[in-house]
């Protein structure tokens, strides 16, 4: 196991440095100048209003399957969830605070990558009618209808839904050893708990998934929130030191302290990118999957919750992690602390039992989740595969068998050899969803100035736009 877990953070270390960040941040950049960082910062206003201020205000106009806080709620369930607890955790306790600057870093960029894989996802979207009855989208689809390369798509899809389901060991591992931390549940306990109600919840299909989402996830989100900001009062005159410690170490190497035994500006780098990153899927092409489904006039409208997820999730969510665990000095006092373990440790140490028990279901919650989110991601792949056919019917209940196998059977695994498989395997998503965003980026900005140009200046003469025209190779070929 060991030899195994060396080989895979060689591997993963590697592309985690200097490629992956260049590559990242790069693309973040450029995408936000082409933007004129309208998702950053100049569209802020539009973002608001359109993603958190219609988050119960109805399906919207336009076609598609649920709406568009449905779907977004489905996206986010694959963001907000143990990458903000135990991934902010593991970058802290590797990258040092400075790991937090770039995790924001990356959110204020990824924000416009994010929203390039929202267009995407939209403009190359497809219906299901025989088999599903449901408008879906992943990168097999894109591969498909936006560059032609049928072979290539089809191996795609093959290797997401049967490599994907394996990341989901990281969120059941967190379930166990927060609810053992927390409640002294046995860990068996938590699996067969996450077996059961998973199985109860994507039975339903995309709209009990969607549903359940659009409750859960806001709830627990909000009252994470809180109880960060708590432990941010009791701790008031320590936040400038704090903040000045994590724009600091972001650039300089910080010493080892306590049970802390240092990192360099390159470890803060290298953890901070990419844990904000699985916190945030920036760049993944998740969120080609999750907004394929929704209901919208404009692929771009949609697109605004490219900047609402992250946001939420990376801005705040993980700065709520960060700022936790910094504070209590957990990641100082608790170096033999790994993972999700430790966030529980550091709301134990600002609110005794009751902040132990309150983060023993948080991080069931928000991994129980983000393993619902990744079956819907991995799915399509699956519906891809074998199209809107009868098969395609009959393999999606095989599929939701064999989805839960690695998460119940792998849990006890290290934490560290999870966490590096997880990285390994989004390494390789980022890199064919950059393809994807560079290869059709006029098509991208296209959509984005025939939104801003046209579709928004006739919306507020109080006309009806005509619908934006869509062409795929497929149709070309016909």
């Amino acid at each position: 196991m060991e030899f195994i877990l060396t080989i895979i953070q060689t591997i993963s270390d590697f592309l985690w440095g200097t490629p992956m960040t260049v590559a990242l941040v790069g693309t973040g950049l450029y995408l936000s100048i082409k933007f004129k960082f309208g998702y950053n910062f100049r569209h802020v206003k539009f973002n608001f209003q359109n993603t958190f201020g219609k988050m119960f205000k109805g399906n919207g106009e336009g076609e598609g399957t649920v709406s568009g806080f449905g779907a977004a709620c489905t996206a986010m369930a694959n963001t907000i969830g143990v990458g903000n607890i135990g991934g902010v955790a593991t970058a802290i306790t590797m990258g040092g605070p400075g790991a937090v600057f770039w995790m924001w870093v990356s959110g204020l960029l990824g924000m416009s990558t994010k929203a390039c894989e929202i267009i995407l996802g939209q403009r190359y979207r497809v219906r299901y009618e025989k088999s599903m009855d449901e408008y879906l989208c992943d990168r097999s689809f894109v591969m498909k209808n936006a560059f032609g390369w049928k072979k290539g798509s089809v191996v795609l899809a093959f290797f997401v839904f049967i490599f994907g389901p394996w990341t989901n060991a990281v969120q059941t591992e967190s379930v166990t050893s927060s609810l053992f931390e927390a409640f002294q549940i046995p860990p068996i306990a938590s699996v067969v708990f996450v077996a059961v109600t998973y199985f109860i919840t994507v039975g339903g299909g995309l709209r009990r998934i969607a549903n359940i989402m659009e409750r859960v996830v806001p709830f627990m989100a909000l009252a994470y929130i809180l109880g960060g900001i708590g432990i941010v009062i009791m701790n008031i005159d320590t936040v400038p030191s704090v903040i000045a410690l994590i724009f600091k170490s972001a650039f300089t190497p910080m010493a080892g302290v306590g049970g802390f035994a240092g990192a360099t500006a390159r470890d803060a780098i290298r953890y901070g990118i990419a844990r904000g990153l699985y916190s945030n899927d920036a760049g993944t092409g998740y969120g080609i999957v999750a907004h394929a489904s929704a209901i919208t006039d404009h692929p771009v409208r949609q697109s605004s919750w490219g900047w609402g997820e992250v946001f939420l999730d990376t801005i705040i969510v993980c700065s709520v992690t960060a700022f936790s665990l910094i504070l209590t000095n957990s990641y100082i006092d608790y170096a033999d602390v790994t993972s999700s373990q430790l966030t529980t440790v550091a709301f134990r140490v600002a609110y005794g039992n009751v902040g132990s028990m309150f983060m023993g279901l948080a991080i069931t919650v928000f991994a129980w989740t983000t393993i619902i989110g990744m079956y819907y991601s991995c799915s399509k792949s699956v519906n891809y595969a074998f199209g809107d056919t009868s098969l395609n019917k009959k393999m999606t209940p095989v599929y939701m068998i064999y989805f839960i196998i690695p998460a119940l059977v792998f849990y006890d695994l290290e934490a560290d050899l999870l966490w590096a498989f997880t990285d390994l395997l989004s390494a390789m998503y980022v890199i064919i969803t950059l393809v994807f965003i560079y290869g059709k980026r006029k098509e991208i900005f296209r959509l984005y100035n025939d939104f801003w140009n046209r579709f928004i200046p006739a919306i507020n003469r109080g006309e009806k736009p005509e619908p934006v025209s869509y062409d795929t190779i497929e149709k070309e070929r016909k």
